[in-house]
């Protein structure tokens, strides 16, 4: 069975920091990402990386996120960096099974205060 499971949300001042984490489990996931969605906008595309290690991130927010992954444990992780209160969002964790199936955690607040 396929899970996906988000954590490292929470509330932050500007200009502060949160590593973001997401664990998955029951497939081979080739690709792996991660999007937000904030109130009334449609979900917007960050990041993603493959098992090979290639990443693409998003131009917005190419200079203050970075993505990572640990093939042996099935994680990928997003660091945010130099938060505003623009970056408030639920951020999910995005990724393809090896029937190219799309997973979608279940989001993670962040909340970045002024």
């Amino acid at each position: 069975q396929v899970q996906l499971v988000e954590s490292g949300g929470g509330l932050v001042q500007a200009g502060g920091s949160l590593r973001l984490s997401c664990t998955a489990s029951g497939s081979i996931f080739r690709t792996m990402a991660w999007y937000r969605q904030a109130p009334g906008r449609q979900r917007e595309f960050l990041a993603a990386v493959t098992t090979s290690g290639a990443t693409n991130v998003a131009d917005s927010v190419k200079d203050r996120f970075t993505i990572s992954r640990d093939n042996a444990k099935s994680t990928v992780s997003l660091q945010l960096n130099s938060l505003q209160p623009e970056d408030t969002a639920v951020y999910y964790c995005n990724a393809d099974d090896d029937q190219l199936r799309p997973w979608w955690g279940q989001g993670t607040q962040v909340t970045v205060s002024s």
